[in-house]
């Protein structure tokens, strides 16, 4: 568990300093190297024999490139799009999805063929095409630093220890956490996360051990990539329709319906009941995911989104990487899944409740400004 997880947590814990280097040198020469990064952890991971390696190999070295490869990804829409950037979001978003619903299939198909380490290097060619994909970036928008600001920290009159100071707070900006708004709407989504990979995670080998299903379980990855495609596209265009923090509330549907389909795994009966969930925990990630960006664009502004969407990852990547983790200790002390996904499911239910407070927060100081 703690390889995938590891990978994962890496790609959120690395977007502080992936949101710097974004602003600093670019969305295309971020991305290019992450992509390139994540090459050669993949490549790298195909040559290993020992576990322990492999936590560096894919869960290090991977998930930082990735890390420094999708970011860039969110932020340069903000670039091109103000009205329709929902809807393009969700294109963009969906677009991942028409890999991820045929890849479990095309993995355990070349998986059997070719072997494992064969798998990772057919992967990591699919990572260096990222490389010359991300050379289409074409930043419009100028750098979010403050040229004057830039000056004056270039005057040799202050000291060493003023001048590294100051290029400690130019380069880790943290105007972002003086809005309230977006402190609130951060730690409920860093909430809502710690029980957000359980199911991923957990599905197949939960099926294999409660239905005894080994040669249909991959459905369930496809079901899941499928339907979080499809709510990638609706909610980018349902959220251009409505105005300003308002769209939070589709997170907040998304999160308390996923904390609730969480708990009714355990219940499910048959292997179609469980199927009948993944459809619908796809949709919600598909809701989650795509709205992210809009809501930092619409809570600090184009100018800043790039270290809001970068400190919000960081604040996600502890409680993301912590969570399959503890649903493997569950299913260790308790001897089946059923705890691990009770446990999953209230998290996001607590996170939803607190994101339900930042559109009421927003309109509090509205009417304090007036």
């Amino acid at each position: 568990a703690w390889v995938g997880s590891l990978a994962m947590g890496m790609i959120f814990f690395c977007s502080p300093i992936v949101s710097i280097f974004t602003d600093r040198v670019g969305c295309r020469t971020t991305a290019a190297s992450g992509a390139a990064i994540a090459f050669i952890g993949l490549l790298s991971s195909s040559f290993t024999k020992s576990l322990e390696v492999r936590y560096f190999t894919y869960g290090i070295l991977f998930g930082c490139g990735s890390s420094f490869a999708f970011q860039p990804s969110l932020v340069i829409l903000g670039h091109y799009f103000k009205r329709r950037l929902g809807l393009a979001n969700g294109i963009v978003a969906g677009g991942s999805c028409l890999i991820s619903v045929p890849l479990p299939f095309f993995l355990k198909m070349i998986g059997k063929a070719i072997g494992l380490a064969h798998t990772f290097q057919v992967l990591s060619a699919l990572m260096l095409i990222q490389v010359f994909l991300s050379l289409t970036y074409r930043p419009i928008l100028p750098p979010s630093c403050d040229s004057q600001h830039d000056g004056q920290d270039k005057l040799g009159s202050r000291s060493v220890r003023q001048q590294c100071w100051s290029q400690t707070r130019k380069y880790f900006n943290l105007r972002v956490f003086r809005r309230k708004t977006y402190r609130i709407w951060a730690f409920g989504i860093a909430t809502a996360v710690l029980g957000y990979l359980v199911p991923y995670m957990n599905l197949v080998k939960y099926v294999e051990k409660r239905f005894q299903e080994t040669k249909k379980d991959w459905i369930l990855l496809v079901c899941l990539g499928a339907m979080s495609g499809l709510g990638r596209l609706v909610s980018g265009r349902i959220g251009d329709c409505i105005p300003g923090l308002k769209k939070i509330y589709l997170q907040v549907a998304s999160f308390m319906l996923l904390g609730i389909l969480c708990m009714m795994i355990p219940q499910c009966q048959g292997f179609e009941g469980v199927i009948v969930i993944c459809l619908f925990l796809g949709l919600c990630d598909g809701f989650f995911t795509t709205i992210m960006a809009p809501i930092a664009f619409e809570l600090v502004g184009p100018m800043q989104a790039s270290q809001a969407i970068g400190y919000l990852m960081g604040l996600m990547a502890v409680p993301m990487t912590a969570g399959t983790p503890i649903a493997g200790y569950l299913n260790d002390y308790f001897g089946n899944y059923d705890a691990a996904f009770y446990f999953a499911g209230v998290p996001p239910i607590i996170g939803g409740l607190v994101l339900s407070v930042v559109p009421l927060v927003h309109q509090k100081m509205l009417k304090k400004q007036r």
